[in-house]
């Protein structure tokens, strides 16, 4: 089976070989051309003024040809923009909400996701394919198919913790609160990450881990200080991945969060969106639309080649 694949990949290759070259260049420019100009057009208009758009929605900025005004200062306009959605519409406040909710779930989705993977694919005991076939049995289901259930739940909860704590004075409220839509998120992402991790482990060597149990390691040991280490570029590309789903996820947040001074900055850029459109403000969506787009684009930028080993030595598991 494994010499069939690898001929076909080798047919495969050699039959790209007869593409011309010029043909490959003008579809890599074409895709390049399609990734970067909607980037450099939201950038753009984020520093365009409610006048630039009025007179030319097409334009470039001023702050780039120049202001035909006089008493307009085309930087205090592009800046404005920013300063507005960062300040007044509280941007800054749904900024860090959102790194709060996306670093803690990245970190328990990664700690327990790649402790399940390892255990699913380093280790046989009955039932382990039934096991693993119920964690990534949970991508069947589409989101908004779970969302009614949960919000009951997580009431239902609520409920029950609250009589458990009501003897000591306190009150549990799961709506409402930044650490049950972290707990939301990493059961919701665990799915994709126990199928991801679980193919990379099986892609490491063995022996280093039996030579760490020779030398005096646990289990517990050898997993933390010599394989979880090996699997870095496996989990810098589920990191990427599910930070991407994270960072820019709407409908559970805005089902579980009501107060404005806990919403995340997908929320806050609906706001933004629509009061814009209704006063026409077109410059300060934009801004907010760079202030989301910067954090991911920053991610990607510094974990692209680990997310290009991590997905290159997943698939070379034959």
């Amino acid at each position: 089976m494994k010499k069939r694949r690898q001929s076909r990949a080798r047919s495969y290759l050699a039959s790209l070989g007869t593409v011309p070259v010029f043909s490959v260049y003008v579809f890599l420019l074409v895709w390049l051309a399609a990734v970067t100009l909607p980037l450099l057009w939201v950038l753009i208009n984020s520093f365009r003024g409610a006048r630039e758009f009025a007179e030319n929605p097409f334009g470039l900025p001023w702050v780039l040809t120049g202001s035909p005004y006089p008493d307009v200062d085309p930087w205090a306009v592009a800046l404005g923009n920013f300063r507005t959605a960062w300040i007044e519409s509280q941007f800054g406040t749904f900024f860090v909400n959102s790194v709060i909710v996306t670093c803690a779930s990245l970190l328990g989705i990664l700690a327990f996701g790649s402790m399940a993977a390892y255990v699913l694919a380093r280790f046989s005991f009955p039932g382990r394919r039934l096991l693993y076939l119920y964690f990534i049995s949970g991508m069947m289901f589409p989101a908004q198919l779970l969302l009614v259930p949960l919000f009951f739940q997580c009431a239902w909860l609520g409920d029950t913790l609250s009589r458990v704590v009501a003897p000591l004075g306190l009150e549990v409220h799961l709506h409402d609160s930044l650490g049950a839509l972290t707990m939301i998120y990493i059961a919701l992402s665990l799915p994709f990450t126990i199928l991801v991790l679980t193919g990379f482990f099986k892609t490491l060597p063995g022996e280093l881990r039996e030579a760490a149990i020779l030398d005096g390691c646990g289990e517990f040991r050898a997993f933390w200080h010599v394989m979880l280490p090996l699997a870095r570029p496996g989990l810098a590309a589920t990191a990427i991945f599910n930070f991407l789903g994270l960072w820019n996820e709407y409908l559970f947040a805005l089902v579980f969060l009501n107060a404005p001074e806990k919403r995340t900055l997908p929320l806050g850029l609906a706001g933004v969106s629509m009061q814009a459109q209704y006063q026409s403000d077109f410059g300060l969506m934009f801004a907010g639309l760079v202030i989301v787009l910067l954090p991911t684009l920053g991610i990607y930028l510094l974990l692209q080649r680990q997310l290009t080993r991590g997905i290159t030595l997943g698939a070379l598991k034959g």
